[in-house]
């Protein structure tokens, strides 16, 4: 059997007992009509006339013609006599029947005053009474224009949810805030259904919701009643358990009101939901994850609806511009992964990973400090549990590999086969991993706190060779900016976790470029911006900007990258052959700049040298003993060294410009902002001046 529709019930609980009851009288009146046409036609059969025609439907009742479906029965043949009767006589019948139902509706008012008033309230169209075919009538309303119809209809059925909604109001939500004190679950599932009218008040929703919030100070009330008294409330009814050993919080299934809250929050993480996509500010965000912290637990046996919540969660982590909000929603994410790791942790790193790649195709000056957080952050989730993060990791950086071999084929095939490789997503994606090994594959820190190798060390090798296999892959200098972002990314990978890897060949390959060996254009075009993207423009190609450019970056990153070493025993070894290179290059070169740079590059590589072969003419142990050998200098700063004094100065003038860099767009996003009011001001005046002027216009005429 079909599902009765919300318009028939409807009519069956408001309209169906006073339709009933209206038919039962039309019923008596009709047979008493019936009886007395009867009486009528026997008294004419006295007087001699012309037969009259039978009645089409006089061998049934009209109750067995609605029961009978609206089959209409065979008209008995009659006589040609009776056919052929003049209409003047049905006229007269007619008329006849009006008369005599007017006086019975008389009789009726004397005898039965009561029913007679009651007609006269509920349905005072029988009273005037008028002879019309009921056919003729049910021909008309079913002639009637639809759009009428519809509209009536909806008109009605607006009227009728209006009238039965219950208002929320500020005394309704006071009187729930102290029932809650002894909940119920019909309590607890009133306040959440009227708390998921509120979130939902202004979307189009086909839900039908019993409760109308109208007035923003019980809206705000209803708010904080439902986000800090309701959890509160649940956990009276349904108290959950901690485990000792984990500390993690378990909802006891033998609870008599497991089964209904279960339900009830069903339906409310929808409203979590909703609140989550509209979050705005921090204040609002830390009422919405405090309230949903302390509901997790009872969410945990439903998989669909928690990865619903924490995708939620994470969207917000990864899309928010405001950073204390960013914070908010990490630090919600960080407890529940801690709490709930084995259930949880999993489905945690993968959303963030996703959401946070999906969230940086598009990467400028702006929203890089952002990305960076997020970055940093979602690096921190990594280290709850190093044997899943391990695992993940595997099969994601796995995936990179596969993206850039499929480039390397592509691109040998087709020419744009690289861009599935260089662009912002997969350059973010292998920087963000070397952040996650950095941070957890630090020497000091795993003797300090595990006192044993991290998993994810394991991870370095293949990590560094699609590195190294994206940046040789289109060797170009339109892409150096790419090759000098994932070098920074080597360099903090090596600074960390102690291996070497070779970077300088991969720097020394910028100078053997033709953005070196052509003379460069004069041009006015402004710096490049290195930090902030991977690709140059083909206007910035050949020019005497983007040559001063990569001289800057070349010199940075080469002394990045030797003072990582700057304490090693080998490190006249490792900088005499980038010395050697430099000082052939320097004699080639006609940029006068700079060559000055690199000079004074190459004098602090050999001060160094000379520094560490000093330090090491004492030493009696051999390369063998490599305990002694990664001792050596550990007690010396790297500051103090003759290129770690030469690479903190480089860093503080780089800060420098930094700062210069971001005090101009504060003061560039300020006079746009400032433009924008003017012009808005402007176009205010001259609406003003026009108004003015069609006025005197006005009194003029």
């Amino acid at each position: 059997m079909a599902k009765p529709s919300k318009a028939t019930k409807k009519f069956q609980s408001k309209h169906l007992k006073h339709t009933i009851e209206h038919r039962r009288e039309v019923q008596r009146h009709n047979k008493k009509a019936l009886s007395r046409k009867k009486k009528s036609s026997n008294d004419e059969t006295e007087k001699p006339s012309t037969p009259q025609p039978k009645e089409v439907f006089n061998d049934m009742s009209v109750e067995d013609f609605m029961e009978g479906g609206f089959e209409v029965p065979k008209e008995k043949k009659s006589s040609k006599k009776a056919q052929q009767e003049p209409e003047s006589e049905d006229e007269s019948s007619e008329s006849e029947d009006e008369e005599a139902m007017k006086h019975d509706l008389k009789n009726l008012a004397e005898k039965d005053p009561e029913f007679y008033k009651y007609l006269e309230e509920n349905d005072k169209g029988l009273l005037d009474f008028e002879a019309v075919n009921p056919m003729d009538a049910m021909s008309d309303d079913e002639g009637a224009s639809e759009s009428e119809a519809e509209e009536t209809e909806e008109a009605k059925e607006q009227k009728d949810e209006s009238s039965n909604k219950i208002e929320i109001t500020s005394e309704l939500v006071k009187e729930w805030s102290t029932k809650l004190q002894k909940p119920t679950p019909k309590l607890i599932r009133n306040v959440a259904i009227a708390f998921k009218a509120a979130v939902n008040i202004n979307r189009a929703n086909e839900e039908d919701y019993k409760y109308l919030v109208t007035d923003p100070e019980a809206f705000n009330a209803l708010m904080v009643l439902t986000l800090q008294d309701l959890p509160t409330a649940i956990q009276k009814l349904i108290k959950y358990k901690v485990n000792a050993s984990t500390g993690a919080r378990t909802i006891p299934q033998k609870n008599q009101h497991v089964s209904q809250i279960s339900s009830i929050l069903k339906s409310h993480a929808g409203s979590y939901i909703t609140l989550l996509h509209d979050i705005t500010n921090t204040e609002t965000a830390a009422l919405v994850l405090s309230s949903l912290q302390e509901l997790f637990p009872y969410y945990l046996s439903h998989r669909r609806l928690l990865k619903q919540l924490l995708a939620g969660v994470v969207n917000v982590w990864a899309t928010t511009p405001d950073v204390e909000t960013q914070i908010a929603t990490f630090a919600f994410l960080n407890n529940v992964s801690r709490e709930f790791s084995s259930s949880l942790l999993e489905t945690v790193l993968k959303l963030t990973y996703s959401s946070f790649l999906q969230n940086c195709r598009k990467t400028n000056v702006y929203n890089m400090p952002m990305i960076n957080v997020c970055k940093n952050s979602a690096a921190e989730l990594f280290g709850i549990d190093e044997k899943i993060s391990y695992q993940i990791g595997y099969e994601y950086i796995r995936q990179l590999a596969i993206h850039l071999r499929n480039s390397m084929n592509a691109t040998s095939n087709a020419k744009d086969g690289y861009k599935t490789v260089y662009n912002w997503q997969y350059c973010h994606s292998l920087d963000f991993w070397s952040r996650v090994l950095t941070q957890f594959c630090n020497p000091e820190v795993e003797l300090k706190h595990k006192n044993k190798e991290s998993p994810l060390r394991s991870l370095i090798y293949p990590l560094v060779q699609v590195t190294l296999g994206t940046i040789r892959l289109i060797p170009t200098a339109q892409f150096f900016p790419l090759r000098f972002y994932l070098l920074r990314s080597l360099i903090r990978l090596s600074q960390s976790t102690g291996v070497y890897i070779p970077i300088y060949p991969l720097l020394s390959e910028v100078l053997t470029s033709t953005a070196f060996t052509k003379s460069p254009k004069r041009t006015n075009l402004a710096a490049f911006d290195f930090e902030n993207n991977i690709k140059v423009n083909q206007a910035y190609l050949g020019t005497r900007t983007y040559q001063d450019g990569l001289s800057e970056q070349f010199v940075e990153l080469a002394s990045e990258f030797f003072v990582l070493h700057c304490k090693s025993i080998a490190f006249p070894e490792l900088a005499t052959p980038a010395i050697l290179s430099l000082r052939r290059f320097i004699k080639k070169s006609k940029n006068i700049r700079f060559n000055k740079q690199l000079q004074q590059l190459v004098e602090k590589l050999n001060s160094n040298a000379t520094y560490i072969i000093a330090k090491r003419a004492n030493v009696e142990y051999g390369p063998s003993n490599r305990a002694e050998v990664n001792t050596f200098l550990s007690e010396t700063d790297w500051q103090k060294t003759p290129l770690g004094q030469y690479v903190v100065v480089q860093r503080k003038s780089k800060e420098t410009k930094l700062q210069l860099l971001k005090q101009a767009m504060e003061d560039e996003a300020e006079s746009k902002i400032q433009k924008e009011r003017d012009e808005d001001s402007d176009e205010a005046m001259d609406a003003l001046a026009e108004e003015s002027d069609g006025s005197e216009a006005d009194m003029s005429d």
